[in-house]
């Protein structure tokens, strides 16, 4: 049985979180919680999450029919349902605009791989879904084709998503999210981002494994444990370029096939080609270098 009450509280203190952190400006965000079978408690339009009290809450059928509450349910409703239908052991779902990981969105910048263990264990690879209209069907349906492999999503020129069985779970792939976000660029502004080995990032998933959680990284063929391989495909749709951030691309022990160049074309690379790839990425990452100190 649901305490109700509590799940509100709960609700309104990761409001008060988002606010303080920054992640959520003015009326920014909104935040769920499955009450019920066909309930979900959720935060209202129009109110600073800072500032929520309990009773300012509504519930929602799973058609997005409000049957409670005195204020109007968030009008990014539909956003969380799209969550909760895809996936029946998701309980929570928070979105907000944190600063540095939506400036991978609204950059189209793939946030890379292999740089820091927690990541690794508790996030994998970050999808970043095509841009769409705010509240409507299709911008809920962009999430589709990602929250089966993560849970947590960066929305292109928008803000985040995430989700998990609590509401303080699922604000926490949130905040692991941006401060990883703020790390990467803090270090490429110092010059360099060093990556993880291939043994090392090895042994990361197999750790990851031993805990629990899957990789969808593992589960792939011809794959590349640091090379955002998994969200590929979605890359062209969602308009995402590597332009600053490059893993490197390791052989997996259990992915079958000879390397393949990051374009994801299914063709060996040889020497010249590997040559003239880190000759592309050099004279790129020097002219967004040169670029941001005119800047």
């Amino acid at each position: 049985m649901v305490n109700v009450h509590k799940v509100k509280q709960e609700i309104c203190e990761i409001g008060d979180r988002l606010y303080k952190r920054g992640f959520a400006a003015a009326n920014d965000g909104n935040i769920s919680y499955r009450i019920g079978e066909n309930e979900v408690l959720c935060s209202p339009t129009m109110i600073c999450k800072g500032f929520m009290k309990p009773d300012d809450l509504c519930i929602v059928d799973m058609e997005g029919k409000q049957i409670a509450g005195r204020r109007k349910a968030t009008s990014e409703i539909k956003l969380h349902l799209a969550i909760m239908k895809s996936r029946a052991d998701i309980k929570s779902v928070v979105h907000c605009h944190p600063p540095h990981a939506t400036a991978f969105g609204i950059a189209r910048e793939a946030v890379p791989m292999c740089v820091l263990p927690e990541v690794e264990i508790f996030l994998g690879e970050v999808p970043i879904a095509r841009y769409a209209t705010p509240g409507s069907q299709e911008f809920a349906d962009t999430i589709l084709p990602f929250v089966r492999k993560s849970n947590v999503i960066i929305l292109a020129n928008h803000g985040t998503v995430s989700f998990g069985n609590s509401v303080e779970q699922a604000y926490w792939y949130t905040e692991i999210l941006d401060a990883y976000c703020r790390m990467l660029m803090l270090a490429q502004g110092l010059g360099r981002v060093n990556y993880f080995t291939e043994p090392e990032a090895k042994a990361l998933l197999n750790l990851k494994e031993k805990l629990g959680y899957k990789d969808p990284r593992m589960e792939l063929q011809n794959c590349e444990l640091c090379a955002n391989d998994v969200f590929r495909d979605s890359w062209k749709q969602s308009g995402v370029d590597q332009q600053v951030f490059h893993p490197p691309r390791f052989r997996n022990a259990s992915c079958a096939g000879p390397l393949t160049q990051p374009n994801g074309d299914g063709k060996a690379v040889n020497d010249d080609d590997r040559e003239a790839l880190i000759q592309a990425i050099t004279d790129r990452v020097m002219q967004a270098l040169q670029s941001g100190m005119r800047a």
